[in-house]
């Protein structure tokens, strides 16, 4: 039987994995690059694949037992028939669109599921030398140099919702259903980002709510979720009820999709 180390460990596992490849992200932009089209029109770089080798290497050789579902492996067919109660997963660019774009708010997601929910994650922004991470009892903003190291840390954590709230959006995938839910909380403040860092604005206590009416993927929110949860935040279905992680939980699509969903900081669940 293989034991799983403590969520500290772990932690101290896959955050220089998320450093590690945001460093090499920031190489290939330096060097340049092409964008391609995978199968559902999404882009994807070298960049993607690149820092995705570099964290499935680092997490396979630490954990050799525990299921890994990573989003170019998942595209190639690749993703775990069975990931049972315990497994990773890893979005090694999240947003690529704004990467392509030469925006500023891409990231890299790593984040370990436990029962159904995400416990451990870090989420970094390599532009923004800004790394983000959570585990039961701790969620920190660390400021990062330009060689990718951590310099200093900060611990974070959600605020009592403010009135009018600050919610915030996708960036590249509004929907009508996100514009009509900010109408419905005027006068909201809208603020959009890019990326897994909408999780993260909210468990820094700079936004109230994360609504998301559109598509993704369980790749996408896990890391940030995983943050969020950790700095006293909730993320719950569109009926209020809990946000659920595992293979097959959106019936009739993708194996790792994921439901709409409502994220927030502190207060009673906020329901479409």
């Amino acid at each position: 039987m293989y034991s799983l180390p403590d969520d500290q460990t772990i932690l101290s596992i896959i955050e220089p994995l998320a450093l590690a490849a945001g460093r090499r992200i920031m190489e290939i932009v330096r060097d340049g690059f092409q964008a391609e089209e995978k199968a559902d029109c999404s882009p994807v770089t070298r960049a993607d694949r690149d820092a995705e080798a570099i964290i499935l290497a680092g997490l396979r050789q630490n954990f050799s037992s525990i299921p890994v579902v990573a989003e170019e492996e998942a595209a190639e067919g690749m993703a775990p028939q069975q990931v049972g109660s315990v497994f990773f997963l890893v979005d090694p660019l999240d947003g690529t669109r704004e990467f392509v774009r030469g925006g500023d708010d891409f990231t890299v997601n790593i984040a370990l599921v436990r029962d159904e929910a995400p416990v451990v994650g870090v989420v970094y922004a390599p532009v923004r030398h800004e790394l983000y991470v959570g585990r039961p009892g701790l969620a920190e903003m660390v400021r990062t140099n330009a060689a990718h190291k951590a310099i200093a840390r900060n611990p974070i954590a959600v605020r009592e919702r403010q009135s009018p709230p600050v919610i915030v959006a996708t960036r590249s995938h509004n929907t009508p259903e996100t514009d009509e839910f900010v109408m419905r909380h005027e006068p909201a403040i809208r603020v959009t980002v890019g990326s897994s860092l909408k999780f993260c604005l909210v468990a820094a206590g700079e936004a109230d709510i994360y609504p998301r009416f559109g598509r993704t993927m369980q790749w996408d929110t896990a890391a940030g979720d995983a943050v969020l949860r950790a700095a006293g935040g909730q993320t719950f279905l569109t009926d209020g009820t809990p946000f659920r992680y595992g293979r097959d939980i959106v019936a009739g699509d993708a194996p790792f999709a994921s439901p709409h969903f409502i994220a927030q900081g502190a207060g009673a669940p906020v329901c479409n």
